[in-house]
């Protein structure tokens, strides 16, 4: 019965989150191309200035698009030949120590909670040049060091180009890929830290020195893992599902899936940005400082309250369908 109360409690927020209307302030643009239906990971291009990278959710092939962030429209889109697409859930965007821009897309969703005996993340080199068509992938396979885990949330350390996946659960986590990742067998994943309840998406800011992690009502910045810098107030869409950082840092950008979607900047508090370290050193796994303090968090404003006003409604009402489901049930 148990799973018969989460999977209750897990549709009725998705019902709800549907019903919610996209909220439009400060939306930098919408997803214009029919073609893009479930937009589940953001990432900048570390190359093209103004191009933003994005993938549908699962059942839509190995298919990423470049889009112009001013217009909304599709300038290339990609098949991956060599890749499946079980279930895409976030990507993950750096220039290399040769200057190439990396893209990773992590097919890393698991709703079954243990489904699959592995997951896999593919390595592309950026295209030079935006004109769409057919590229080749590197594919590398992991598995959890505990047990499998459902995750939505990608993210690469630009200092170091290690992998971190963060899982979307209750008690969310944040695993580290290996150092070095090799494609002839299954990495494996070790936890490093925690993540907030039902994250969605993570992203590294572009210098690392600060990430964040989505969840479909707030965003979290951090300086190291377990080391919180500030929340972030986030736009109210039908379904948070991506986050990634703009170019020069200062600013958010958030998604939603559906047609024509919207994409939301969001700007840093300048309390929460954090000052990089002139000569920053790559570290293997970035752990917390026992003597690191959280800065105190922005002022949320009106929309946050409103927000949590309503999730707080929604959520007495799902507690009071789903009792009286149990009891239903129990007759």
């Amino acid at each position: 019965m148990g799973w018969t109360y989460r999977g209750i409690g897990l549709a009725l927020l998705v019902v709800v989150l549907w019903a919610v209307p996209a909220h439009a302030d400060d939306e930098l643009f919408e997803f214009t191309d029919p073609r893009i239906t479930e937009s589940s990971g953001l990432a900048v291009s570390p190359t093209h200035p103004g191009i933003v990278y994005t993938h549908n959710d699962s059942d839509a092939g190995a298919v990423f698009y470049a889009v112009d962030s001013s217009t909304g429209r599709t300038r290339a889109a990609y098949t991956i030949a060599n890749a499946e697409a079980r279930d895409w859930e976030g990507m993950a965007a750096y220039r290399d120590a040769s200057g190439r821009g990396v893209l990773f897309f992590g097919d890393i969703g698991d709703n079954l909670d243990g489904a699959w005996p592995d997951i896999s993340v593919y390595k592309v080199t950026e295209p030079a040049r935006l004109r769409g068509g057919t590229v080749s992938a590197v594919r590398y396979r992991f598995r959890y060091a505990d047990q499998a885990r459902n995750a939505e949330g990608l993210m690469v350390d630009p200092r170091t180009g290690r992998l971190y996946v963060v899982t979307k659960e209750f008690d969310g986590l944040v695993y580290a890929a290996p150092r070095q990742l090799r494609t002839d067998r299954v990495n494996v994943l070790k936890r490093v830290g925690s993540a907030p309840t039902m994250a969605t998406d993570a992203a590294f800011a572009p210098d690392g020195s600060s990430f964040v992690i989505r969840t479909y009502f707030s965003a979290t910045l951090y300086r190291k893992i377990d080391d919180e810098i500030s929340g972030v107030p986030m736009p109210m869409l039908r379904q948070a599902e991506s986050i990634t950082y703009t170019a020069d840092g200062k600013a958010l950008l958030t998604g939603s899936e559906g047609k024509r979607s919207p994409v939301v900047r969001v700007p840093l508090p300048e309390s929460a940005v954090p000052s990089p370290s002139p000569t920053p050193k790559a570290a293997d796994v970035p752990t917390a400082s026992p003597a690191a303090q959280p800065v105190a968090s922005e002022s949320a404003g009106p929309n946050t309250g409103l927000m949590i006003a309503l999730w707080l409604g929604v959520a007495v009402g799902a507690v009071g369908i789903i009792v009286g489901i149990a009891r239903w049930a129990g007759r």
